[in-house]
Parts: C-alpha cells; sequence; structure tokens
C-alpha cells in the first residue's frame, strides 16, 4: 500500500526569484500545492508562471510582507507608519496580541476577495502565513466560516492539524541549522499516520534583491528548489511507494471544526 503525503511550496507572489523557483518545482518537480501570497507587486506575475499547471491553489493569507489591501488608516494595528504591514519580527519580539481583531478581518476578507478576483474560484484551502498573533488565527477561521472555505489551522507545539476530518502533521523544518531538506521529507514520509497525512511545507525559490533585504529565510528556499526537482527525489519517492496528494484529495470523513 502507498503512503500518501502533501508538499506544499509556500510564498507565491512574494518576489520574482520566488516565483521563478516555485514554478520550477511545479513544472519540474514534485510540488502540486501552492500558497498564493495575494497582495504583492510579483502577485500575477506568479499566477501566470503556473497557468495551466495542475495545482491545488490556496490562500496564503499575509500581514507581514507589502502592503496591505485595506485602506492602512483602517487597520492602524497591523501596519507601521508608511502603511506597509508589520514585519514578522515585531510579532516575534512583543508578549502580547497587538492585532486587532476587526482590522484583522476587514485585511483578510480583503484577500481572500483578492483571490477570487485574481483565479476565478475558492482557494483549495485557506490559511495564513505563520505569525503569533490569536486574533490573526480567530479572523482566518471567521473569514473561513463566513465563506465555507477548508481552512487549515497552523501546527504549532507539534500538534496535528484537523483537516477536512483527517489529521495533517505538519513538518517545517527550513530555519533549523543544517537544514537539508531531503532528510525532512524522509523523516516526514516514514512515520505512517492512520488518522491522516505528513505533511512538508516548504518555501522554494530563488534569491533576489527584495527576498534579501525583505526575509530572514535565504539559502534554505534555493537547497529546497534543488531537492524538489531532483531525479532522485522523483526516484525514491517511487521506490518507496510514496504518493504526493493535493489538499482537495483529501476526503472528510465528519465535518471540519472550525
Amino acid at each position: 500500500m502507498k503512503t500518501k503525503i502533501i508538499v506544499r511550496a509556500d510564498d507565491l507572489g512574494y518576489s520574482r526569484a520566488v516565483n521563478l523557483g516555485i514554478a520550477d518545482t511545479v513544472k519540474h518537480g514534485i510540488i502540486n500545492n501552492v500558497g498564493l501570497m495575494v497582495n504583492m507587486p510579483t502577485t500575477e506575475s506568479g499566477l501566470a508562471m503556473l497557468q495551466g499547471e495542475d495545482v491545488c491553489l490556496g490562500c496564503h493569507t499575509n500581514i507581514t510582507a507589502g502592503r496591505p489591501l485595506t485602506d492602512p488608516t483602517r487597520i492602524p494595528s497591523l501596519v507601521t507608519t508608511d502603511g506597509y504591514f508589520r514585519s514578522s519580527r515585531d510579532y516575534r519580539t512583543t508578549k502580547q496580541d497587538f492585532v486587532v481583531l476587526a482590522e484583522a478581518v476587514t485585511e483578510v476578507e480583503a484577500q481572500y476577495q483578492r483571490f477570487i478576483d485574481l483565479t476565478g474560484h475558492k482557494p483549495g484551502y485557506f490559511e495564513g502565513h505563520a505569525v503569533a498573533s490569536n486574533n490573526f488565527v480567530k479572523a482566518l477561521r471567521i473569514v473561513a466560516r463566513r465563506h465555507h472555505l477548508d481552512f487549515l489551522d497552523f501546527a504549532f507545539e507539534h500538534r496535528p492539524v484537523p483537516y477536512r476530518g483527517m489529521n495533517l502533521y505538519m513538518v517545517m523544518e527550513s530555519m533549523q541549522p543544517g537544514y537539508d531538506p531531503a532528510e525532512t521529507l524522509r523523516k516526514m514520509a516514514a512515520v505512517p499516520h492512520d488518522d491522516g497525512y505528513g505533511m512538508m511545507i516548504c518555501h522554494p525559490g530563488y534569491l533576489d534583491n527584495y527576498i534579501l533585504t525583505h526575509s530572514t529565510l535565504t539559502v534554505p528556499r534555493t537547497k529546497e528548489v534543488d531537492m524538489l526537482c531532483a531525479p532522485r527525489t522523483k526516484s525514491w519517492l517511487i521506490e518507496h511507494q510514496i504518493e504526493l496528494i493535493k489538499y482537495t484529495d483529501i476526503t472528510a470523513k465528519t465535518p471540519t471544526t472550525l
């Protein structure tokens, strides 16, 4: 019997170099789930690179990069004085949740509607760019309920994530010292789950000035492109009877709880 796993690429739209890397992992590699950041200057060009490809496209809701879709004066808790989103560092270094729930709901709703405008359909899954804000997560849940979306929660503290009646076991090690994405994939796929699937979150991409000056995740992105596109990776999956599935392939046994 084949082992089924999910491998996902986040951050389509982040920059041109990231878009090119993700496109390579879809066209020449093993990626079939891609999270789209809808508010970035290179969002539309990233989508164009995947036109006609068989991927499950998700809404990767983002409140830490670029400008919001909402007028910044309406969401002051989410932005800096120049109208850009507050950085991930702001969230990591604070001890209190400075996000105002109503403001977060407004921006999350705007990003969902932008996804619809860009793609013409609902996202295959709905989640958020990870930040330590309970109110951001609450906002995601509110918008997901409002539009009957398949909400994919964060997986802090290594807990399983309920999704469409199953459990997903997330692995994301790109920020770990000595990161080897091939080893991470092998470890994740080696652990069977009777109640769901292993899920590896990747951030593949090449590097350009925007990423080098706006993201702390740099070299691991290029390592992931190499692993995800390598013929040896595809051969290993075939040899070990491992099947790559999409979020939309998951059949719910019970209603998803938001």
